[in-house]
Order: C-alpha cells, then sequence, then structure tokens
C-alpha cells in the first residue's frame, strides 16, 4: 500500500500527472523536450522528474549527454490492478443496494 500512496501522492500534482500522460502518449522522451511543453522552468521540470522517479512512475536512461524519460508499465499495471480490484467492490455493494432497493419498494 505505500507504493501506491506515493503513486497517487505523486500522480495529485497536474504538472507531474502531465509529464506522465505525455510519456504514455508519446513514449520515451529527453527532458528538454518536456521542458519545450510547459510554461514552467527547466529545474522545475526537473524536480517533477525527480518525484516521478522516486515515486516509481517513470524511469530515467542516459544516451551520450542526454537523460530519456519513460513510463514504467508495472507501476502503471499496480494502478490498474488496485482500481479493478476496488471496482469490484463497489459494484458488489451497489448491487445488494439495488436488490435491497427493490426489495423495499415491492413491499
Amino acid at each position: 500500500m505505500t507504493d501506491l500512496v506515493s503513486t497517487f501522492s505523486a500522480l495529485a500534482d497536474v504538472t507531474r500527472l502531465g509529464i506522465v500522460e505525455r510519456l504514455i502518449a508519446s513514449g520515451e522522451m529527453p527532458a528538454g523536450e518536456l521542458v519545450n511543453d510547459t510554461s514552467i522552468s527547466a529545474p522545475a521540470v526537473s524536480r517533477h522528474l525527480k518525484v516521478l522517479r522516486q515515486a516509481g512512475l517513470i524511469q530515467q536512461r542516459s544516451w551520450g549527454n542526454r537523460r530519456l524519460y519513460s513510463v514504467r508499465p508495472e507501476s502503471l499495471k499496480a494502478i490498474a490492478d488496485w482500481t479493478t480490484d476496488h471496482r469490484a467492490f463497489w459494484e458488489a455493494g451497489l448491487q445488494r443496494l439495488e436488490t435491497l432497493l427493490a426489495e423495499e419498494s415491492n413491499d
């Protein structure tokens, strides 16, 4: 659960969520290109990338003097698994509520 807390905490920031969405859509990208698509400074983007790396959402690799960033698929799978588990819980609860309401309306 601790990993999910840091994951959701990192994604709670609109800039970081935007970076992750951009990396999902475009694939691996250099930091400079991520900076060009925002209205914030390069050091600010760098701090956001550090938070995303520490949360395990993205990975960094070096290519010459460039830093390339990509989403870690296993982190997205963890989010999807958590969502699926909780979806089943809520669907079961809503089904019980629907049954109860139907029984009360028949009385």
